[in-house]
């Protein structure tokens, strides 16, 4: 598949690491001292125009932002630029870009994935790469204070304000969901979070030797220190879907990050609980009006670690516009019906648009039978193994006996079967269909000649054409969530 541009250093998810960390990594285990300890080094903003909690959850907007400062303002020393292979040139896109939404019981916590290149509208600027609504917005504001005769320090702080907004208003638009709070975390954080915690498993299928982003790493399972984890997530070139299987291995490092953090004694370890305080105080900012103790103290819960982390449905991932700019297209009704079916959200009342969100199904308590409706010899059992490889429990595989169908579907009792949603979603949004014929908390995939999703294509690489000369959709990538025997395969 070609490529759009050379790779960013500072690309997608590489620092949403830290903003995820401090959101679970405090949730268990860990002394309330702790806790103040982080939250009163952390700095706030204010006057974003952020949601209430309405809809039975809390929605974080994690915003990566490719900065050469730390969160105080102040410029990473010469030796810290020379690690993370920073210049000195100023960034302002926000190249990570991830919704976070935690039910009010704080029992679970789906993390989707928006890319850098989603084509979107953006308040007040019209269409535009999403990762753009903050900087642009903010370069255009501030220059206009500025012709105005406001102070270089107020221009400075009234246009990130406006940008920051713009970007909020970006991801409200796109997905449908209204942001409750706001988390944005420098580049140095990712290093600074992945060290403190003593660095991260992953596991390679084969080996890698990639130049552009300096990924040489071994096949097989391997810790990676903070350095050598950006080499990891921000390589592109010479994989399969470029840009959205970036996205599944950041998926995978941070699922797995969150994992170990929350199974081991990270946080009784006085060095670590030190270096993990440094972090975040160097490297976060919150919005003001976030109370974390409080929101912390809903996560009890999340010891189970059930984060599963999403990948927004894309429509064309090598786009371009009427002037030629390289974008990935989306369609944003399918976005909001695939966001709205991850949370579970279901109209409450039409004249408040409040809903009532339930939480994805842990795989591990999801058994899926898996049956073959074409004439692909061998489909079923792929699929079944794509399932299994997520954490899904195994059930029968065969031929489907009941007659063809013309489209692929899952079955269960009820249309809202929380697993059975969250294997659609796995299996790249396929439609849940009632059978009444099936007891409750049975779930079965019936697989159609239109099934395109994992398993679907050899050793389960889905072929999507030539999309640089048609808007091929591209299925959503089956979710991550942290195996309890090591971290996922990724190519």
């Amino acid at each position: 598949m070609a490529q759009r541009g050379e790779p960013t250093l500072w690309s997608p998810a590489r620092v949403f690491v830290a903003s995820v960390a401090l959101i679970v990594l405090v949730s268990t285990g860990f002394a309330w001292r702790g806790v103040d300890s982080l939250v009163s080094n952390i700095e706030r903003i204010s006057d974003l125009g952020l949601g209430g909690q309405r809809d039975g959850a809390v929605d974080i907007l994690l915003v990566g932002v490719d900065s050469r400062t730390d969160a105080k303002g102040n410029p990473l020393t010469d030796a810290e630029r020379a690690m993370l292979h920073a210049g000195d040139e100023i960034g302002t896109n926000t190249d990570t870009i991830v919704l976070v939404r935690v039910p009010n019981d704080g029992s679970s916590a789906t993390a989707i994935s928006i890319p850098r290149d989603a084509y979107v509208d953006i308040p007040g600027l019209g269409k535009g790469k999403i990762n753009s609504a903050y900087g642009v917005t903010k370069q255009s504001v501030q220059g206009d204070l500025l012709a105005e005769g406001v102070s270089p320090e107020a221009a400075e702080d009234k246009s990130t304000q406006r940008g920051r907004q713009a970007l909020i208003g970006s991801v409200a638009g796109l997905t449908g969901i209204t942001v409750d709070h706001y988390a944005e975390v420098s580049l140095l954080g990712f290093v600074l979070l992945t060290d403190a915690v003593g660095g991260v498993d992953v596991c390679l299928r084969n080996p890698v030797d990639e130049p552009l982003s300096g990924a040489y790493f071994p096949a097989g399972r391997q810790k990676l220190d903070g350095p050598q984890a950006l080499s990891f997530v921000r390589q592109r070139h010479n994989l399969e879907r470029g840009d959205l299987d970036r996205i599944v291995r950041q998926q995978v490092f941070m699922a797995q990050l969150v994992h170990q953090v929350i199974s081991a004694d990270t946080l009784s370890n006085p060095t670590r609980l030190r270096e993990l305080s440094d972090a975040v105080g160097r490297t976060i900012v919150l919005d003001e009006g976030w109370d974390l103790p409080a929101f912390l103290n809903q996560l009890q819960d999340l010891s189970a670690g059930k984060v599963t982390f999403e990948t927004i449905p894309v429509a064309d991932l090598n786009g371009t516009t009427s002037d030629g700019e390289s974008v990935v297209r989306v369609e944003p009704d399918e976005v909001q019906d695939y966001v709205a079916g991850l949370v579970g959200a279901e109209s409450d009342s039409a004249d408040t648009g409040t809903t009532s969100a339930a939480p994805p199904a842990d795989p591990g308590t999801v058994q899926v039978d898996v049956y073959n409706s074409t004439s692909i010899s061998g489909l079923a059992g792929s699929v079944s193994q794509e399932l299994a490889a997520l954490g899904y429990l195994t059930g029968e595989v065969g031929n489907y006996a009941d007659g063809p169908v013309s489209q692929s579907q899952v079955l269960a009792a009820s249309e809202s079967d929380r697993g059975a949603r969250t294997v659609a979603a796995a299996l790249g949004g396929i439609p849940v269909v009632a059978d009444a014929a099936l007891a409750p908390g049975t779930v079965s995939v019936v697989l159609a000649s239109d099934y395109a999703g994992p398993g679907s294509g050899s050793a389960g690489v889905i072929d999507f054409g030539d999309t640089s000369t048609s808007a091929t959709p591209v299925p959503p990538a089956p979710p991550i969530a942290a195996a309890e025997d090591g971290p996922t395969c990724v190519n």
